[in-house]
């Protein structure tokens, strides 16, 4: 037995080769090109450490970091039609869906939830992006109905985050037929007397802006996201003028009056708390995990005072 070849080189080889590391262990902010740790990413609510761009999340990642202790429970919604136009382009609508179902894990590009925050009761739903752009087909439109019927009937605020590059073509008039439906819907908690917030994530364009997007009683922003009907380059081009910078994006409708907040990922989950008990007309929240005090109820019996003599004996 050669002790050389057998033992010893595989240990120096063992000692001096390269490593191999994950490929997902880091991730490359498309903003500023700084390598983030994902799982300092991943706490950071997918916010660039060094220059606070914000980044795509998913809506289930979005509701456990929103609801109290990451518990929520999601609300059903009616499936629609599989493919009602049999449409196909470079690739059938069926095998576009398979694709995106299992590139994000997905059964389609709403998620509906209720749980509570900051010991609120609320309803809320997200729009994931990566799912086909997060365009608003028949599902989209049967979430938010579904959405709305629930928080009407636990009387609760409706909370929506919208992240859509429009209307989904491959279901053509029937996409465009939800911008109506969906209308509705925000019209039932409008009658029920329930908030309807909304916050505009990066993007939010096209068929949704013009219906339920901006619907809303209160409308929030995450910073630098795109909000438009048409986008800026197609605007460029039809006018042939140049635009203003920042032109479409949150800060600058912000200025402009038709935003009434723009407010950080991280900043988001206090402020949405603040905001939902004012217009439900609760008192504020006090941090940590006990809810406001009632201030209809008594106050707690003073103690009578003990005399000297009977501490002594």
């Amino acid at each position: 037995m050669n002790w050389i070849t057998n033992y010893v080189r595989p240990r120096i080889n063992s000692i001096f080769s390269r490593r191999e590391t994950p490929d997902n262990l880091w991730t490359k902010c498309d903003e500023c090109g700084t390598m983030l740790f994902h799982r300092e990413l991943s706490d950071n609510l997918n916010v660039c450490t060094n220059c606070n761009h914000h980044m795509a999340i998913t809506p289930r990642d979005r509701f456990t970091a929103l609801f109290d202790g990451g518990i929520f429970t999601e609300v059903e919604v009616p499936a629609p039609l599989a493919d009602p136009l049999n449409f196909r382009d470079q690739k059938r609508y069926p095998d576009r869906m398979k694709a995106a179902q299992k590139s994000t894990g997905e059964g389609e590009a709403m998620l509906v939830a209720c749980g509570e925050i900051g010991r609120t009761p609320i309803v809320a739903c997200a729009q994931d992006f990566s799912f086909m752009g997060g365009s608003m087909g028949m599902y989209v439109g049967n979430a938010i109905i579904a959405a709305a019927e629930e928080a009407v009937k636990l009387k609760r605020p409706l909370i929506l985050f919208s992240a859509a590059g429009g209307a989904r073509m491959q279901e053509g008039i029937l996409s465009l037929m939800q911008m109506p439906r969906t209308t509705v819907a925000v019209q039932m908690l409008k009658e029920a007397g329930l908030p309807y917030i909304v916050v505009l994530t990066h993007p939010t364009t096209g068929g949704v802006t013009a219906s339920y997007a901006m619907l809303g009683d209160v409308h929030m922003a995450e910073p630098n996201a795109l909000i438009c009907f048409a986008g800026p380059r197609v605007i460029e081009q039809t006018i042939r003028e140049k635009l203003p910078e920042g032109f479409q994006r949150a800060e600058y409708l912000l200025d402009h009056g038709m935003l009434d907040r723009v407010t950080k990922r991280t900043e988001m989950r206090e402020e949405l708390i603040t905001i939902t008990r004012m217009l439900t007309g609760q008192p504020p929240a006090i941090k940590g995990d006990l809810p406001a005090p009632d201030p209809d109820a008594d106050p707690a019996p003073e103690e009578e005072p003990v005399a000297e003599d009977a501490l002594k004996e």
